[in-house]
């Protein structure tokens, strides 16, 4: 075999390698029933909890904030995450949080927020004009 061909096949195989290991990021939404079933890390998608304070006090522990969180299902279930809180995260509109159960408690591993548009507003006033 000729050089190039060694080295075309070399990299087709690394490209299958690479999308095979990033496939399994690209996973499902879970809700708070299955994830407390899952063995592994799982995602969880929904909203804060208006029922529940986001409990956070940077000056005891920065690295350290529980909410309450509504599931795609309408279920409650507390998150902790071991982190410090993202910026505006009591305005998120949605949050997907990566983890998995101990005992009741989602513990996270990694929080991604949905925050809202600063340009709604004015999309809403833009439409009513016309």
């Amino acid at each position: 075999m000729k050089r190039n061909h060694i080295l075309a096949m070399l990299m087709l195989v690394a490209a299958i390698v690479i999308f095979v290991n990033a496939s399994g990021d690209i996973g499902t939404y879970y809700t708070f029933e299955m994830a407390n079933k899952a063995t592994s890390a799982v995602k969880v998608n929904g909203t804060l909890d208006p029922e529940y304070e986001i409990k956070y006090d940077p000056a005891e522990n920065a690295n350290f904030f529980s909410f309450h969180m509504l599931d795609s299902k309408g279920n409650s279930n507390k998150v902790i995450m071991t982190a410090a809180m993202p910026q505006d995260f009591e305005r998120s509109e949605e949050v997907v949080v990566t983890g998995n159960f101990k005992d009741d408690t989602f513990i996270a591993t990694e929080i991604l927020t949905k925050c809202p548009s600063k340009y709604k507003d004015e999309e809403l006033y833009i439409r009513s004009e016309s």
